[in-house]
């Protein structure tokens, strides 16, 4: 898939450099020329915004402050010169990068592939928490102590995620069960028990911790 750039900027000329720059790369390229027109252009869902900061009827910062609440790719602002106050105020409103005119285009087209690798990368990151040796990685539905893999089922996974991002809260079977196999489950409270102990007696083949403590008469809760 192709990623989109918009490219803003009041001087044509070097819209129409950088459009045909980026799409020999392989880019989809938006361009606007104005602030009022970047608002409409945003539709477009860019993967990435080139924004002139010095543009009539709306300049790059309120553009940039303006869209930033509902745009989360990256925005790098085009400047003929720049001074210290006026980068604070624009990292402020959510700009990414400058660039100063002139440019390399080169480097630009190197700028926004560093720029968007970062995004990828964020966008690829798992939701990990850690307990001593034990971490969870919640989106690919791993457990591991000391960087060994403990082979959980999809239920025992399921128990251990609720558990975990609720430590020290008490759940007692009732609402295991419900938060794991739904109100509309088929089976018994009672299964909880058997699935606790498992998970239990897998995480000790590996830790000597005990990460699910039983609340007697109540329920079970995580000690991390």
């Amino acid at each position: 898939m192709k990623n989109k750039i918009l490219l803003v900027d009041d001087e044509k000329g070097i819209v129409t450099m950088m459009k045909n720059y980026f799409e020999t790369l392989g880019y989809e390229v938006y361009s606007a020329y104005d602030g009022k027109e970047v608002l409409e252009k945003v539709a477009c869902q860019p993967d990435i915004i080139l924004l002139d900061i010095n543009m009539p009827k709306m300049d790059g910062i309120s553009v940039c402050q303006r869209i930033r609440e509902h745009i989360a790719c990256p925005i790098l602002f085009l400047t003929a010169r720049i001074k210290s106050n006026d980068k604070i105020i624009g990292f402020r409103v959510g700009a990414d990068d400058y660039i100063v005119k002139p440019f390399d285009i080169e480097e630009l087209g190197a700028r926004v592939e560093a720029h968007l690798r970062r995004e990828q990368r964020k966008q690829g990151q798992s939701v990990v928490r850690f307990f001593d040796e034990l971490a969870i990685d919640y989106l690919r539905r791993e457990v591991m102590v000391n960087g060994k893999l403990v082979p959980l089922s999809k239920k025992e996974f399921e128990i251990v995620e609720l558990l975990s991002m609720n430590v020290g809260q008490v759940f007692d079977r009732e609402r295991i069960y419900e938060a794991v196999w739904g109100i509309d489950g088929d089976g018994s409270s009672d299964t909880i028990m058997e699935h606790i102990r498992k998970i239990r007696s897998k995480l000790s083949a590996y830790t000597r911790h005990s990460y699910i403590d039983t609340a007697w008469g109540v329920g079970y809760k995580w000690n991390g």
